[in-house]
């Protein structure tokens, strides 16, 4: 069953507008990649149900620059909600996406992410898959692994248990921090550091 997505311009005054109801990711790209084409606003792709941000098109530079952007791979719609509300709370903007194809449209856009959050109520092969995937379409990105107790993912720089959301938060803000520090906002991206880090 297709999801339904409403395709949003944010208005220079800050509202917002929907200006179409679309179901299924693709459509709802094709249709968010038109309107960012008419119009120099800000454009939104938000899931009917979750009201989560799946993409995001014509975000100022200097927006872009001032918040740091995460991107959520999840598998559960209501942990993928909690996450996404403690995160928004400290102030970064985050796009996530139930599952692996769906964020394979998203990211086939090649956009800007300062961190991928992989989330654990998966198989771990699935998990594997779209951390390899990844690796392979964004090798300078940073990827944590939230995972069930006595499993990780190698190839992610940052494993830690699901259950410990102090040291993943503290993970997220000690990287977004440092990274900025040491590149500066416009260099964020352009640069890996650092082998896999276990807690």
């Amino acid at each position: 069953m297709y999801r339904v997505y409403e395709v949003i311009e944010v208005l220079p005054n800050g509202s917002r507008q929907t200006v179409s109801v679309v179901s299924g990711l693709e459509f709802a790209k094709a249709a968010l990649e038109g309107l960012a084409k008419r119009t120099q606003c800000e454009c939104l792709a938000v899931d009917a149900k979750t009201r989560q941000v799946v993409m995001q098109l014509n975000v100022e530079s200097a927006k872009l620059q001032a918040t740091k952007r995460v991107f959520q791979i999840a598998y559960d719609e209501e942990l993928a909600l909690q996450r996404t509300q403690l995160l928004t709370a400290q102030g970064y903007i985050v796009i996530s996406v139930i599952g692996n194809e769906p964020a394979k449209v998203v990211l086939s856009s090649t956009q800007h992410y300062d961190l991928f959050i992989v989330d654990y109520a998966a198989a771990e092969e699935t998990r594997r898959e779209i951390v390899d995937w990844l690796r392979a379409n964004y090798a300078k990105a940073k990827i944590l692994a939230l995972n069930p107790p006595g499993q990780q993912i190698p190839s992610a720089d940052f494993n830690v248990t699901h259950d410990a959301p102090d040291k993943w938060v503290s993970i997220v803000a000690q990287h977004l921090l440092n990274f900025a520090d040491i590149l500066g906002p416009s260099n964020a991206s352009s640069n890996r550091a650092g082998p896999t880090k276990t807690t």
